[in-house]
């Protein structure tokens, strides 16, 4: 941009300063708004102030102008790294300044949460909740390797990779030892992973069906009943919780009944809780015996 608004040349004619009344016949004047003043009184007058130097900018300078503002032409330099914007892209900022491109375009970008530099067009980067790393400064807060673009797990203000927080985190199986990283089944306030609590004969899963727990082993209803239970002297079925009419057990020697399996083998009166003879391996009431 040139200055637009006043003509600067030399006076051949008899005129005086409009301004000190010198003659100004064959020395440099300047005239502005049909008026003609020497170079003393137009920087002292006339002059626009430099917008970066807050000096005049006298007839014999170049001036550059942008939205009602003015620069010298070297004043007209980039705020961030100096470089002259005359005939360059720029971008007037706050305070007046202006700004190159690429000092506009860093000073704008966002600021990588790992090193606090921008992160500019073209970096790789990683967000997360309004947050932004450059690629590289992602790092697992335990190990300190770079997760980048891979999978991880918040916790508070820190990051941790997938082996780092299964360690540091995760639920050990009771059973394996292992990290539960997804899933698994609670018993009795233990974390199994759901493949590992499984039926000790027929190794089907238990989580979510009915089981039998025996010391350290667990069993589905079906080997519980096949290869657990004991069988029943009476009916010759297994003895199992839920099994048939009741679950109370009678013991006598070396074999058990249901209670409502333990009768009298004459009169089939229920003996579970009162007297009974053995005669010959078989159960009688205590008046059955003497009517044989």
């Amino acid at each position: 941009a040139g200055p637009g608004s006043y003509t600067v040349g030399t006076m051949s004619e008899r005129f005086d300063c409009h301004y000190c009344r010198d003659a100004l016949q064959g020395k440099k004047y300047v005239q502005k708004e049909g008026r003609h003043c020497c170079v003393k009184c137009f920087e002292k007058f006339c002059a626009n102030t430099c917008t970066e130097c807050k000096k005049p900018i006298g007839a014999d300078s170049k001036e550059l102008h942008f939205k009602n503002r003015y620069w010298h032409d070297n004043c007209f330099r980039c705020f961030k790294c100096y470089t002259s914007l005359v005939n360059e892209p720029f971008m007037l900022r706050e305070n007046n300044k202006v700004w190159c491109s690429n000092c506009t375009a860093t000073e704008d970008a966002p600021r990588c949460k790992g090193c606090f530099k921008p992160i500019i067009a073209g970096d790789q980067n990683v967000e997360y909740k309004k947050m932004v790393w450059h690629k590289d400064c992602f790092t697992c807060s335990q190990c300190k390797q770079v997760i980048g673009s891979g999978s991880f797990f918040p916790k508070g203000d820190d990051f941790y990779c997938v082996s780092c927080h299964e360690h540091k985190f995760a639920k050990t199986c009771a059973k394996c030892k292992n990290p539960i990283t997804s899933g698994g089944l609670t018993y009795q306030e233990q974390p199994w992973h759901s493949e590992c609590f499984i039926c000790s004969n027929c190794k089907k899963q238990l989580g979510g069906k009915r089981f039998t727990a025996v010391e350290d082993q667990f069993y589905c209803v079906e080997c519980y009943k096949e290869c657990v239970a004991k069988k029943c002297a009476g009916c010759k079925n297994p003895i199992t919780a839920g099994f048939g009419r009741g679950t109370s057990v009678v013991n006598y020697e070396d074999e058990s009944w249901h209670d409502y399996c333990f009768k009298c083998t004459k009169c089939a009166r229920g003996l579970a809780n009162k007297r009974f003879v053995c005669h010959n391996g078989k159960i009688y009431c205590a008046e059955c015996p003497k009517r044989l």
